[in-house]
């Protein structure tokens, strides 16, 4: 097994003699491992030695390049975008079934965070957000893919907290854009 590397750099090497020589002074005994890793921790300006090995790991972790994700296919997006009317409405249900997910998310994300709904203000949301009159479908779809829970009895209705796939997340907020535009007409 291999341990961390963890850097060690003095911009003076004239004050780190100094102090390592000031604390060596004042240690009354030989000083063990950890106690000599302090001191030159202490010795660049650290409190002591895991708060030198803190400091380097948030400073890789904030330097290293942060993973991105991929962009939309736009040609995809362009082609879900017209499954929904200008008022950002679902017109029909998409026949593929890669079209019908990203499409649902559409919705989910119209369905208030955090709270308990119930069958019909579920079905409410539903049917402001698509024009084909047929909330049990989208209803039973984003229940099947955990988009949204229920009780057994079917009583209550909360979204589930997750992040969408990037595609959605373009068409939610290519929606949300275009929604806007229409309402400052």
């Amino acid at each position: 097994m291999t341990r961390p590397v963890f850097p060690f750099y003095a911009s003076d090497i004239s004050a780190l003699a100094r102090s390592l020589n000031k604390q060596l002074e004042d240690c009354e005994h030989k000083p063990g491992h950890v106690e000599v890793l302090n001191m030159l921790a202490r010795a660049v300006g650290s409190r002591n030695f895991q708060h030198f090995r803190a400091q380097v790991v948030a400073e890789k972790r904030l330097l290293s390049p942060r993973e991105t994700a991929p962009p939309p296919d736009y040609v995809q997006l362009q082609r879900l975008a017209r499954y929904f009317d200008a008022n950002g409405r679902l017109t029909r249900w998409p026949g593929k079934y890669s079209h019908q997910e990203p499409c649902l998310w559409v919705l989910w994300s119209k369905i208030p965070a955090r709270q308990t709904l119930s069958e019909n203000e579920v079905n409410e949301v539903l049917r402001e957000n698509h024009r084909f009159e047929d909330p049990a479908l989208l209803r039973r779809e984003m229940k099947e893919r955990g988009m949204i829970t229920r009780t057994l009895d079917g009583r209550e209705y909360r979204r589930v907290e997750r992040k969408p796939p990037v595609e959605a997340v373009a068409l939610i907020r290519l929606q949300t854009r275009s929604l806007e535009g229409y309402k400052k007409l």
